[in-house]
């Protein structure tokens, strides 16, 4: 008879073998508080969302080199549950650059009992901003050669 260690469950079956995504940096890295969760743990879709959102702007604030604005949510799929202790990192990848819009895919994947290395995707999503002006107008993206960050 074995003996369940509350201190090292069990890997789950859906730890993703290959881990977070190599050869790339998280925009973003974020552990939820319980204030971000219901009463059972499991945090608010909400939450996840604003900081996809936040993930998603950094790329877009780089390449439009100013002020960009959320226009849309093309897409988003909560893929696994996110609980109160995982620590989340947030991937984004500018996928299209319009005249003054720019779309970025984020994905989100979740460090659970951190002990045992248990990688899961939990949130997928594909966002459109446009960059603004001081005025938040649309202003054209620039050109990528005249950024110095690229």
């Amino acid at each position: 008879m074995r003996i369940k260690d509350e201190y090292f469950p069990e890997r789950p079956d859906n730890c993703l073998a290959s881990g977070l995504p190599a050869g790339k940096m998280p925009e973003l890295r974020m552990m939820p508080a319980p204030s971000d969760a219901n009463v059972y743990g499991d945090v608010f879709g909400g939450w996840i969302m604003a900081q996809v959102d936040i993930a998603g702007s950094l790329p877009a604030t780089r390449r439009a080199n100013g002020r960009v604005a959320t226009i849309a949510v093309n897409s988003f799929v909560f893929k696994n549950p996110v609980f109160v202790g995982d620590l989340l990192s947030f991937y984004a990848e500018i996928v299209k650059v319009g005249n003054t819009s720019i779309t970025v895919n984020v994905e989100v994947y979740a460090e659970r009992n951190r002990l045992q290395a248990c990688i899961v995707k939990v949130t997928e999503a594909t966002l459109i901003y446009v960059a603004t002006d001081s005025d938040r107008k649309p202003r054209k993206v620039p050109p990528i050669e005249t950024l110095l960050s690229y």
